[in-house]
């Protein structure tokens, strides 16, 4: 399993990097949203971890092998999660990610359909399946992508008291926070915890 691969950006485009290491320059898919910033670093020194893939038109089609490019072990895991939905192969996965995984993975936990469907090549009912088959696998991806619960004591209590309704309901406790601070971001007078629950399901 080749697991990481680390040498001097040589070539980028919207799809690949180019990576000389040593006499050997490797070619590699990346997700879109990493291209702008890897166009900076051309000559630099890189750093990338990796997905060997073996690639077939069909059965009895000779095998091409694909080195898949991330940028933390965390990016790769959520790839790997993210093609185990129905028709999300790898390819068209890499051209969808044009946004960071983690405002990705609170599309999906907000069960924002709108927000998925600006992803290329993701339509409504696409969007559909990956909430329905990823919703409640997030938790690893969301840390630290969720607005975080005001400082104020009353809109903390308001919130905490949602989020406990929702996981009361069977929601994930990262999903539901996702939930309402969406909910919150629409309609900011909202003022107890009925309301915005009622919110959350009127806009989901």
């Amino acid at each position: 399993m080749l697991a990481r691969i680390s040498g001097t950006l040589v070539g980028v485009d919207d799809e690949r990097i180019l990576v000389e290491m040593g006499p050997v320059t490797v070619e590699a898919l990346i997700p879109a949203c990493d291209a702008p910033d890897l166009e900076a670093s051309i000559g630099q020194r890189v750093e990338r971890f990796t997905l060997l893939l073996l690639e077939g038109a069909g059965v009895g089609s000779t095998l091409s092998p694909r080195l898949l490019a991330f940028e933390s072990t965390r990016d790769r895991a959520f790839f790997e999660l993210f093609t185990t939905v129905k028709n999300i192969g790898h390819r068209k996965a890499m051209r969808a990610l044009v946004k960071p995984v983690g405002e990705v993975a609170q599309a999906i936990a907000g069960r924002d359909i709108a927000q998925l469907t600006t992803l290329p090549g993701i339509g409504k009912r696409a969007a559909e399946t990956i909430i329905a088959e990823l919703a409640g696998k997030l938790d690893a991806f969301l840390e630290g992508h969720i607005a975080p619960v005001s400082g104020d004591p009353t809109t903390s209590a308001l919130i905490e008291d949602t989020v406990t309704m929702l996981m009361a309901l069977g929601e994930q406790r990262a999903t539901a926070l996702a939930m309402v601070e969406r909910a919150r971001a629409q309609d900011p007078s909202l003022d107890t915890p009925e309301s915005m629950l009622a919110a959350v399901y009127e806009t989901h």
